[in-house]
């Protein structure tokens, strides 16, 4: 984004049709807090309020579907003290955001290996998911304890365990067969791919099903993130050509 060119409104991005599906790799919360001499963890905290912003300016653009990258399974490796305040955000933000998320009419859906999670944390994900399942609006998607080639794994783990049931014959598993092995069975593919902090690489993040989305990346940092910033990505977003492999 272009920092001197102002962002479109939100009238203008609704004039042409929004991606049904948006992904986003929320990167650069640590950075943040250590250009401010800030631990980690504030970082983390801070970025609070961009999700909150992102989820109440998808709403208002209506948007289908909203995939976060929060948690993945590579980050099992920081250190014991970070993922242990990492939990503790995330159960703080279910608790208390979720009144917010009830207004809003979101549903809440969760893709990866989410049994690693401590089980306070999945208590409470388990609770709020419950308490949004009446909802019909917008579907806010975490992705936690998740990586790419894992849920591929997954996938073909369940295939194999389906084969010992019933046998599946190999010309049956195509592309729609095996989509709806992945934890994302029943969600469109992501339109738009939004990754902050300026990083050109997809992290692990859905290989599967980013194979046509379109990317726009920022160096704005996850916690400094705005409204303005997803009403940029989306309008970019509806300039551009998708030929999906074709030439038109």
């Amino acid at each position: 984004m272009n920092p001197s060119k102002a962002a479109p409104t939100l009238e203008q991005v609704l004039k042409r049709p929004t991606p049904a599906h948006i992904a986003i790799i929320m990167d650069g919360n640590g950075r943040w807090a250590e250009r401010r001499g800030l631990p980690r963890l504030m970082g983390h905290r801070a970025g609070r309020r961009a999700v909150r912003e992102v989820v109440e300016a998808s709403v208002e653009l209506g948007i289908k579907v909203l995939t976060l990258y929060t948690f993945s399974l590579e980050n099992w490796d920081r250190g014991a003290r970070e993922v242990s305040g990492l939990m503790r955000i995330l159960e703080q933000v279910l608790r208390e955001e979720r009144e917010e998320l009830k207004r809003n009419n979101v549903q809440l859906r969760t893709i990866g290996r989410v049994d690693l999670l401590p089980e306070r944390s999945r208590k409470i994900l388990e609770s709020t998911r419950s308490y949004l399942s009446g909802n019909d609006g917008l579907v806010l998607v975490l992705a936690l304890s998740y990586g790419g080639r894992a849920e591929i794994v997954d996938a073909v783990r369940r295939i194999l365990e389906q084969d010992r049931e019933r046998r599946i014959a190999p010309a049956a598993i195509d592309e729609d067969f095996f989509a709806g092995m992945l934890d994302t069975d029943g969600l469109p593919d992501p339109d738009l791919l939004i990754r902050t902090s300026g990083e050109l690489r997809v992290s692990n993040f859905l290989l599967w099903q980013l194979a046509y989305a379109e990317f726009w990346v920022t160096d704005v940092l996850w916690p400094d993130f705005r409204r303005k910033h997803l009403f940029q990505a989306v309008y970019d977003f509806q300039r551009r050509s998708r030929r999906f492999g074709r030439t038109r």
